[in-house]
């Protein structure tokens, strides 16, 4: 595979970021770990995966404060996207929160501030908060994770719910459920889908036929169940790791051009949906 360059994607607003990035998921729960997790973000910044998405909710602030250190003194390069908690995502709780994550991160601003799934506070005052922050500077754009289409459709009826700059969702070659409406709807309406667990975890890559194919490309089963998800519009990849080298591994995937056979050999292994499913989460 040769050294392509990452292809970027547009947010609503026009900010162009990297279709690939870094998830944090479990950083920040090990202080022996500290040190490499650290490291192979900073790697992955080095690579052009500048764009980082962590959460509150990740070892209870524990991965922001890993982010912090990753990004110090390179704030300006990076495209950070967090997360509050639903239960924080009142009016003036999103506020509270986006405050705290940022003194964990060390930073003034985050790009992208996300709910991170449904709560019991109604949309609208947690769009109120997000725009009362974006008026602000404290966040540049916002959007959801874990919203299925009829949650969309929802947001979009509140006032400024069209903002929306994305969504972020379970997505992988075993989890392909949003193909059948969710994915051609956020495309439709250019809200990018950022894709979480996108090897679900390391389990999909030991099945034979990724292994299979994978192999006849040169490449590793992760880079191909990326390069699945790579080959989609509208969608950004946020693989999870630990390693440099594997930093480098999944930067390299966006070089893998899939075969019509191959393809064709993916969707027999792992039929997309042919009706609709409930949202599935991790």
């Amino acid at each position: 595979m040769q050294d392509d360059p990452i292809p970027t994607i547009s947010l609503p607003d026009g900010t162009e970021v990297p279709v690939i990035g870094q998830g944090t998921w479990n950083m920040g729960e090990n202080a022996s770990e500290a040190k490499r997790e650290i490291e192979s973000l900073r790697a992955g910044l080095d690579l052009g995966m500048v764009l980082i998405d962590t959460a509150e909710m990740y070892a209870e602030g524990g991965a922001e404060r890993i982010v912090g250190e990753a990004i110090r003194g390179r704030r300006d390069e990076v495209f950070l996207v967090s997360k509050v908690y639903p239960w924080n995502a009142s009016r003036t709780g999103t506020i509270e929160a986006c405050e705290s994550s940022l003194s964990r991160l060390g930073t003034d601003r985050i790009d992208l501030y996300l709910l991170h799934w449904r709560g019991d506070h109604p949309l609208a005052e947690t769009v109120e908060a997000f725009e009362t922050l974006k008026a602000s500077g404290k966040i540049r754009a916002w959007g959801v994770s874990n919203f299925d289409t009829d949650d969309m459709e929802e947001l979009l009826a509140v006032p400024a719910g069209k903002k929306v700059a994305a969504n972020q969702v379970l997505y992988n070659l075993s989890r392909r459920g949003i193909e059948f409406d969710l994915l051609p709807w956020c495309q439709s309406r250019n809200i990018p889908i950022m894709a979480y667990s996108p090897i679900e975890q390391g389990r999909i890559i030991r099945h034979p036929e990724i292994i299979r194919i994978a192999k006849a490309n040169q490449a590793t089963p992760a880079q191909l169940a990326l390069a699945f998800l790579l080959e989609r519009d509208g969608v950004i990849v946020i693989p999870k790791t630990s390693s440099a080298a594997r930093a480098a591994e999944n930067r390299d995937a966006v070089s893998l051009d899939i075969s019509d056979e191959d393809w064709a050999a993916l969707d027999a292994a792992f039929p997309p949906p042919s009706r609709k499913k409930p949202l599935e989460m991790l």
